[in-house]
């Protein structure tokens, strides 16, 4: 398979001119060609007067040793592809444990279930079909019902979660796993878009499939069950605790794979508690902004906007600040909107979706400020679950309760005043919003470095300080604030057998990370079963 990069071809390319054009690249005729296969596709939109996509793809030709031999250096290569790793035959005394069903927990557990290790993969809320109700219903009416398990463990919005698929690691797993989403109904332009995303509403249905894989491969999946406890011989792990339907129970196992998601924080308590090693980690912290995507089309893609071959566009920025912070934008939606992520009463956090067709009026993005561990002014390694939590209740009472967000224009940030009015952007989170100031709920170096932030974007994208746009609070569950170490075996230090994975234990910051992880986890807990 010979692999061509950086063909640029207009928006209105056919199939018909992508094959000539490789054909010309290769100095084909076309009986030689047997297959083409589109790798990636992106849009060059650095000339507003010429914005086109720019595509590289894999070609099966006759000859390709010969054909490799004609061609100028730099034409083509031969396409390499990572080696995946067999899998490992289970060695388990007991059926391994996966907590947590996001998507480190998701492909932890798929990977084990392959390879015939029987995993029970546990699971504090109801299925995503449920939750989904349970979330809407929250977000309808503002009432959090504590008994719903509204989000993937403990908070974060799993349930609306709009797989985005980009992501900056190297793994050799990426691949597996875009090509599982695709197996299981995602669509299949996520292998090659530049920018893949799923839509909510696909990756449910995603989800559910994967869930009935691994039950075929003769895995278990326990709903509404919460972890409660480690089971420990000295430094070993010989099984779980868990509560069921009101009932605690134990679960014999040396090998637990703890994929709990950023936001647990009864379940990090209850680890600390236990002894499982844990240090404080920088993360993130801010807003979401939210602007007409139609503004956003036209700083993007000029006078292409509009044009059937583009999707509603994004954006990606970042701002270097004068207390070394940094601020920038992270999972932007286009056409998408803000919404409800809150997972305890009397806190309010906020982020972002999209649907898989992106076509709602507004965009929307985190905004984001670093933060530091000596900015939880405490050297407890929890400490920074006490200090987001804070800053969510503030939201909260800036709001006036009832999960109301507190909002405020971007003009009025910049001026240092309060909202009490909108403007032209309409706001789409629900239930409601409470136009006020966000120093209400947010510390004074988080508005600074936003407003620095803001200024300097507008720079970058044409209209990002748009009056009218308007700042939703707060966006605290960028990452985890928390991280789990581990050894080179991907176990926890002090205790053999426990596995922290993802974004929970500080190793993912995303959907294809944590998956990644997630499936690298499996495989160490594989092999150690067999040593």
């Amino acid at each position: 398979m010979l692999r061509l990069d950086n063909l640029n071809l207009p928006l209105s390319y056919t199939q018909a001119e992508l094959t000539a054009l490789v054909l010309r690249k290769l100095k084909l005729s076309p009986e030689r060609l047997l297959k083409l296969t589109l790798v990636k596709k992106s849009v060059d939109a650095r000339n507003k007067a010429d914005v086109h996509f720019v595509l590289s793809v894999d070609a099966q030709v006759k000859d390709e040793a010969d054909v490799l031999r004609r061609l100028k250096p730099g034409v083509a290569s031969k396409a390499v592809y990572p080696a995946i790793p067999p899998l490992p035959k289970p060695g388990f005394d007991h059926p391994p444990v996966v907590v947590g069903a996001g998507p480190a927990g998701l492909f932890a557990a798929l990977t084990l279930a392959k390879a015939g290790a029987n995993p029970i993969l546990i699971e504090r809320g109801k299925p995503v079909e449920e939750r989904a109700r349970d979330v809407e219903a929250m977000r309808q009416t503002g009432v959090l019902n504590p008994e719903s398990n509204v989000q993937f463990g403990e908070g974060g919005a799993g349930t609306f979660s709009d797989g985005k698929l980009t992501t900056g690691t190297k793994s050799p797993y990426i691949r597996t796993v875009l090509q599982t989403f695709v197996d299981h109904g995602a669509p299949e332009e996520i292998l090659f878009l530049a920018k893949p995303h799923i839509g909510t509403d696909r990756l449910r249905e995603v989800i559910a499939s994967m869930r009935r894989e691994i039950i075929a491969l003769g895995g278990t999946v326990l709903f509404e069950t919460k972890l409660t406890g480690l089971i420990l011989r000295g430094e070993h792990l010989e099984g779980v605790t868990v509560q069921q339907g009101g009932e605690t129970r134990e679960v014999l196992t040396d090998t637990v794979l703890l994929c709990i998601g950023h936001s647990a924080r009864d379940t990090m308590q209850m680890l600390f508690r236990q002894g499982v090693r844990m240090t404080q980690k920088p993360f993130a912290m801010g807003v979401r902004i939210e602007h007409p995507q139609a503004l956003i089309n036209r700083a993007q893609w000029g006078a292409a906007a509009g044009h059937p071959a583009l999707k509603a566009a994004d954006y990606k920025l970042n701002v270097r600040t004068p207390d070394g912070r940094g601020v920038y934008t992270f999972c932007m939606c286009p056409g998408g909107e803000v919404i409800a992520a809150a997972s305890q009463e009397g806190g309010v956090a906020v982020n972002g979706m999209s649907l898989h067709a992106r076509d709602g009026v507004n965009a929307n993005s985190a905004l984001l400020v670093g933060v530091r561990p000596e900015d939880f002014q405490d050297d407890h390694p929890l400490a920074g679950f006490v200090w987001q939590r804070s800053i969510e209740q503030a939201a909260f009472r800036a709001g006036g309760g009832g999960f109301k967000a507190p909002v405020q224009r971007v003009e009025d940030l910049l001026k240092g005043r309060e909202t009490s009015r909108l403007g032209d952007v309409q706001p789409t989170y629900l239930p409601s919003v409470t136009p006020g100031d966000l120093r209400a709920c947010l510390p004074g170096f988080i508005i600074d470095d936003l407003s620095y932030g803001i200024r300097r974007m507008d720079g970058m994208l044409r209209g990002f300080s748009h009056p009218d746009a308007l700042l939703t609070g707060v966006e605290t569950r960028s990452s985890s604030p928390v991280r789990l170490p581990r050894d080179e075996g991907m176990m926890a230090e002090r205790i053999a057998g426990l596995f922290p994975v993802g974004e929970g234990a500080g190793y993912a910051g995303g959907i294809v990370s944590a998956a990644t992880d997630g499936i690298s986890a499996a495989y160490a807990a594989l092999a150690r079963s067999r040593s």
